[in-house]
């Protein structure tokens, strides 16, 4: 049996692959992506210290990551030539499957019906 350290090393492209077949766009691609990672981590992070912490929300700092989240989701949509009305549209359409008449319930929530 093959040891992880070992497996990760087989199993990972080398980065000398990535960077020979990186284009401009892809290059933007993960730079929008990254940066949404990360804006989104720090939005969740304030969060985390209102919810665990019963500390006052700062609302002006979740406005600001909010604000980036929206940067960087923009940067992806035009670097993949998808519009924020194609997006929303899709997410009504996927919400309308999963939850009949668009009304919450766990079971639906579960079942997923939108996967199947």
């Amino acid at each position: 049996m093959i040891g992880h350290k070992d497996m990760v090393k087989q199993l990972a492209k080398p980065g000398e692959a990535i960077l020979k077949e990186m284009t401009p766009e892809n290059a933007h691609l993960l730079h929008m992506s990254m940066g949404l990672a990360g804006e989104v981590g720090e939005a969740v992070d304030a969060i985390k210290k209102a919810v665990f912490y019963c500390k006052d929300i700062d609302y002006e700092h979740v406005i600001e990551e909010l604000g980036d989240i929206e940067f960087y989701l923009e940067g992806l949509r035009q670097g993949l030539g998808i519009t924020r009305a194609q997006t929303i549209k899709g997410n009504v359409l996927k919400l309308g499957k999963r939850y009949n008449g668009h009304k919450y319930s766990d079971q639906q929530a579960i079942d997923r019906a939108d996967k199947s």
